[in-house]
């Protein structure tokens, strides 16, 4: 069974001296590697069978409603007004420059493929990964009395599993629900109520989403979910071993969350445009 001890908080390189900068660097890798194990327990746990029992899916029904059917139409109202202001803009500034037949593709590439699924994460981990309820303080509460034994498999199984899986859904969902309305806003505002631009419209949008960019915008929606299950998790879990009172710190995970957001962004288009 693997242990971890962490003996003081890890320390910002900015408030340490000189001196003290390869203990905190050393601190800092093993808080990334305990995300990284939590990743990768999360992982196999959601992949094997044993997994699945009555409890547990009864746990995961109860997050992915509130983590993805609770938000859903809010998430959605707020994307589509978004998406309308954006998607005149770029209409308008192409017609302005004589590019109006890239417009379509700009926005499916711009909106549909890069901005939704960044702020379907965005917003699931808002509302359901960083956010300090109840569940969350609790959790923390019972590492600490039962001595840390969060590693034990069946807690694990029981706390970590349902909320990865329902985090992963909630940002797919959230992506592919609010990517098709844009499509049909697209549609609407190039080529009015009008069925004739049906062929051209279909015509560019499979162009867009040819089979290697539609898996990676599953891939990469897919990593925005479990980033946004297990980091924050992580955070407080480790919070919980510093015996750190996280009710009156900073969110845990948060920059980190942010950074490996941006992280995955950067790859998906680095793999897609280079």
């Amino acid at each position: 069974m693997l242990r971890y001890h962490y003996p003081m908080r890890p320390t910002s390189y900015l408030n340490a001296r000189p001196e003290q900068w390869a203990a905190t660097f050393l601190r800092t890798l093993k808080s990334w590697w305990l995300m990284l194990h939590l990743t990768a327990v999360a992982l196999v746990m959601g992949f094997s069978p044993s997994t699945y029992h009555r409890a547990n899916r009864s746990t995961t029904y109860r997050y992915i409603y509130t983590g993805t059917w609770q938000i859903l139409p809010w998430f959605t109202l707020l994307c589509t007004l978004l998406s309308l202001v954006l998607i005149r803009i770029v209409i308008v500034t192409a017609l302005s420059y004589g590019l109006s037949r890239y417009a379509l593709e700009m926005v499916v590439r711009v909106l549909v493929l890069e901005l939704i699924p960044l702020s379907a994460a965005l917003f699931v981990a808002l509302r359901a990964g960083l956010a300090f309820n109840a569940g969350a303080m609790q959790f923390a509460a019972s590492g600490k009395e039962q001595n840390l034994q969060w590693r034990d498999i069946d807690r694990l199984r029981r706390d970590l599993v349902p909320q990865v899986i329902a985090n992963a859904f909630s940002v797919l969902s959230l992506a592919v629900v609010s990517g098709v309305i844009v499509l049909l806003l697209a549609y609407v505002n190039v080529y009015g109520m009008s069925p004739w631009g049906l062929v051209d419209y279909t015509r560019t949008v499979g162009r867009v989403f040819d089979p290697a960019v539609t898996l990676g915008f599953a891939l990469k929606t897919i990593l925005f979910g479990l980033a946004v299950a297990v980091i924050p998790m992580a955070a407080i879990l480790e919070a919980s071993q510093q015996q750190v009172d996280i009710s009156s710190t900073v969110q845990p995970g948060a920059i980190r969350l942010l950074f490996v957001l941006v992280l995955i962004e950067i790859g998906a288009l680095a793999v897609k445009y280079f």
